[in-house]
Order: structure tokens, then sequence, then C-alpha cells
């Protein structure tokens, strides 16, 4: 009865409290998660397993916050198709989603500056074709033959507490030739969404590098001081605005 009777006894979701069913509940570190309070979780978080109730309440109540994120996005740029980079380029911030309803959806609002890099990959999938002879026994060709496909990968890094990077495919569907029109479309959607990245993490490098700079003393058109403009672009001694 040892192993049946843990295997009939009553779980509670930790985060929740409702009863779960046998199939219906996903494993902790140190309890259980029911299926819906696990589906509000980040998309891109793949390490539930080892994450004990206090982290997973804690992401909980990100995804939570994340919510008006969302509501207050306003989407000014997007590359790709079947999943799309949507850029909020005033706020400075990006989404990734394949969803069409993508604000019901609660995407992961990330700004530019949590994108540590991005990577393009061409894999290649190859399976050998047999034939088979009188008998029923498979042979191979001579010489060998392959059914190939062709996937081409983005793989975004980002510094976040919940996951480490996002990875998703261009293509939606199986490309069987590598130089084809599906093919090159894409490479382009891939490459479109690389540059657009390292054009993103350029211009936060800018910002940090002239933000660190000194700042370079001038004379106040009010008063006539020689003088360095304060955080908010004014002179220390009578307050006009000097600009930045």
């Amino acid at each position: 009865m040892g192993l049946f009777g843990n295997l009939l006894e009553k779980k509670n979701c930790g985060v929740c409290g409702n009863e779960l069913g046998l199939l219906g509940k996903r494993k902790l570190e140190d309890g259980y998660l029911c299926k819906e309070c696990a589906s509000k979780l980040s998309p891109f978080f793949s390490e539930r397993r080892s994450s004990t109730l206090d982290q997973i309440r804690e992401q909980l109540a990100y995804r939570e916050e994340n919510k008006k994120a969302v509501e207050a996005f306003n989407p000014t740029k997007t590359v790709g198709e079947a999943t799309r980079v949507i850029f909020d380029e005033d706020a400075r911030k990006f989404i990734v989603t394949s969803q069409k309803n993508w604000r019901d959806a609660n995407p992961d609002v990330m700004t530019y500056a949590q994108a540590t890099g991005c990577e393009v990959e061409t894999k290649e999938q190859r399976q050998e074709l047999f034939w088979k002879d009188d008998e029923g026994n498979r042979r191979s060709y001579d010489p060998p033959r392959y059914d190939v496909d062709y996937q081409v990968w983005v793989t975004i890094h980002i510094n976040s507490p919940w996951f480490e990077q996002i990875r998703f495919m261009t293509n939606d569907h199986t490309i069987e030739e590598r130089f084809s029109v599906e093919f090159q479309e894409a490479e382009r959607r891939a490459a479109e969404i690389k540059s657009e990245l390292a054009s993103m993490r350029q211009s936060v490098r800018d910002e940090a590098s002239a933000a660190a700079a000194p700042k370079a003393a001038r004379t106040c058109p009010f008063c006539g001081a020689t003088t360095t403009p304060d955080e908010s672009g004014r002179c220390e001694y009578c307050g006009g605005a000097m600009g930045m």
C-alpha cells in the first residue's frame, strides 16, 4: 500500500490551494502546482521542476504585474512572421510572441537593456531513406539517400530572473530545399531580427556611454555664470533652463 498510498494521497496546489487530480498536477521542488496556475507562468520559463513554491509565487506576482506593461505597450515596429518580435521604440521595450491576440496572452515585456545578444542558426535534419527487398528486409540505397529538412532558428539571450533565452524558428513549416524561396525568406527574417536587436543593443550602449561621460561647463544665458547643468538641465545658480 505504500507506493499506491502515496499515489492516491490527495494533494493541493501550493499556490491556489485547489485539490489536484492524478493527472492535473505539476511537480515542484517542494510541492505541487495545478495546471491553471502553471499556465500563468512565462512561456519561456523551463525550470519549473527545480523551482520552489516561493519562487513560483514570486514569478506569478511578476506575471500579474506584467499585465500592466502589456496594456501600456504601444507597438511601433514588428519583425518576423510566425513568431514576431514587436518593438515599442518610444518606451524602449519589446515582446516576442506567436499569438495573434498577443495582449490576451500576456507576453513578457522586456526592456532593450535586457537583450544581451542574438544568434541565428540553420539546422539540417537528415533521415535516411530505405527500400525493401523481395523478402521484406529493409535495405539502404547505394549511395545512401536522405530526406532532408531545414530549420532556421533565432536565439535571443535575455537578462531575466525567470529565463535566460528565447528560442524560436522563423519558418512556420518544414523547408525541404536549402535554396528555396521559403528558405531564403526564413533566413531573411532571422537576419532582420538579429539586425534590429543589434541596433537596439548599440543604442543602449551609446546611452550608457553618454551618461557616463563628464558634462562640460557652459555659460548660463540667463545669469551669465559658468556652470554645469544639473540632471534636469538647469543652471545651479539661477535655475534657468540650459538644456542637457
